[in-house]
């Protein structure tokens, strides 16, 4: 990775190794394990109370782990307190000082750090202007939107320089186009200025978008760790399946690595039970409707603008959703027979009491 025009360092390689975290009774980190590429992107998913934010808070030094070690390059970070850790975080709030400009506040901690007046106003003036907001410095909190303080928050943290950047939910307090564009903003900073990132949050589409891989937690266990498309298109447990994008449940058989439903074969992926009744894990778009076929009948029709939603209920119950371009489906009426066919190669089976 190389620096930019910011003065940005190469990034760092950080190491989470067996992290384990109890509140009282409560088990917030079971044995975490993780390693981020220098100038990676990792996005931590899962539900509230997975541990996401304990691994986060640990890295940061926020929090102690009761065993295990973070190691950011070669140091041992463990026992490093917060403000000697070299890390940049941007939190859900946006912590701006309201009685700062947008280019005091970007202005802060290089002060903190002991930076002279000229060092500190072309840094804070280079992030500002890395964010899109060079208009906007000598601008108070209360005159922005939330959006352009979240950026101000951002460059704040990158002016530092700092070897790691950590962002807990930074987007979950804006609304829903400001936190896809600022997303979006997120991740080019990210790549222009290379700092190793951890990005925790619990909505998918985010970490989907702009992580290069993403990390499904559940009970303080790291599920699955992989790019997105993997993530997707391959889920590793019933768990990851379900909770990233939309699934179907349908009832199959398997037998010899094969799983029969919708009357075709097909191959079942690793972690599949290996014989007898099982529920394979189909993605909405891995299903073809068709009018005119008995396999089963539409139950509700949902136009989302280029592409539908249709919920089709098959003979024995079991309702499956379809994903399909809205032209394929617009004479289709709730109450219509329908076919349905399986465009997927290979599916995730899971025992039927997951």
């Amino acid at each position: 990775m190389i620096a930019t025009s910011t003065g940005a360092r190469e990034g760092l390689e950080v190491r989470l190794e067996d992290l384990r975290r109890r509140f009282g009774t409560v088990t917030a980190l079971d044995g975490l394990s993780l390693t981020l590429a220098p100038g990676e992107l990792v996005a931590l998913l899962g539900p509230s109370g997975c541990g996401k934010t304990t691994a986060l808070r640990i890295v940061a030094g926020l929090d102690e782990p009761d065993s295990g070690r973070v190691v950011v390059g070669d140091r041992d970070v463990t026992d490093v307190s917060a403000n000697k850790r070299d890390m940049g975080m941007v939190f859900q709030a946006y912590s701006l000082f309201p009685h700062m400009t947008a280019q005091q506040n970007v202005e802060f901690g290089l002060k903190l750090r002991g930076h002279d007046s000229t060092r500190r106003r072309a840094r804070a003036g280079e992030v500002l202007d890395l964010v899109g907001l060079s208009s906007q410095k000598d601008k108070y909190a209360g005159q922005m939107s939330g959006g352009q303080q979240q950026r101000v928050a951002l460059a704040r943290a990158l002016a530092i320089e700092p070897s790691v950047l950590l962002l807990d939910e930074p987007l979950s307090a804006l609304d829903a186009k400001v936190r896809a564009q600022l997303r979006d903003e997120i991740r080019r900073v990210q790549l222009e200025v290379g700092t190793t990132t951890l990005f925790v949050t619990h909505d998918q589409e985010e970490a989907l978008a702009i992580a290069d891989r993403v990390g499904v937690m559940s009970q303080g266990r790291l599920e699955q760790l992989d790019a997105p498309e993997a993530l997707y298109s391959r889920p590793g447990s019933a768990f990851v399946a379900s909770f990233v994008g939309l699934m179907n449940r349908v009832p199959c058989e398997v037998q010899g690595g094969r799983a029969t439903l919708l009357g075709t074969s097909v191959t079942t992926l690793d972690g599949s039970v290996h014989g007898g009744r099982g529920v394979a894990l189909v993605r909405p778009e891995q299903v073809q409707v068709a009018a005119g076929g008995d396999d089963a009948t539409v139950v509700h029709i949902s136009f989302l603008g280029s592409f539908s939603r249709v919920t089709a209920r098959l003979v024995e119950g079991t309702e499956l959703i379809v994903q399909t371009p809205s032209a394929t489906v617009q004479d289709l009426r709730i109450g219509d027979r329908v076919g349905l066919s399986l465009l997927a190669d290979d599916l995730l089976v899971s025992a039927t009491t997951d």
